[in-house]
């Protein structure tokens, strides 16, 4: 199913069909952005690629045959500190776990990809799951586009 690890490629790296992908929109944002909440009770854009990242990893860690489980990092991490050296580390987080998760999706054999995620979530199979993140960094990106306007 390399066609299907395509579409993951496209959204993080490639020629998104939603805009622009996700990593453009994160390397587009200068560290002064990256921890400002400008707006009330919402997520900053480092705390977004940090959710990204976390729930990235699980999603691999599901795809390697792991049990289903919060993500180890947890759902929504915080930024250790409000630095560039930081802001630095999450978006190069960020991009190996996406890459690791792009050479797993690759390599997949065909017939894996209709199996389900274990323990089995209610139906969902690995394709299913992989489509999952791919929605939710579309979803986000669009978040973070809206938060570097302000």
């Amino acid at each position: 199913m390399i066609d299907f690890a395509n579409e993951l490629r496209k959204g993080y790296i490639g020629d998104a069909w939603h805009g622009m992908n996700i990593s453009s929109i994160i390397s587009s944002v200068k560290y002064d952005q990256a921890f400002k909440h400008p707006i009330p009770n919402a997520h900053s854009i480092a705390e977004l690629v940090l959710h990204l990242t976390s729930w990235t990893e699980e999603v691999d860690s599901r795809l390697m045959g792991n049990l289903s489980k919060d993500p180890v990092k947890g759902d929504w991490p915080m930024p250790k500190e409000e630095t560039a050296q930081e802001w630095d580390f999450i978006v190069s987080d960020f991009h190996i776990a996406n890459e690791k998760l792009l050479n797993l999706a690759m390599t997949m054999p065909s017939d894996q990809w209709t199996e389900f995620v274990v323990p089995v979530d209610p139906g969902l199979s690995h394709f299913e799951l992989l489509n999952g993140l791919v929605q939710h960094h579309a979803y986000h990106a669009g978040q973070i586009s809206l938060l570097l306007k302000f």
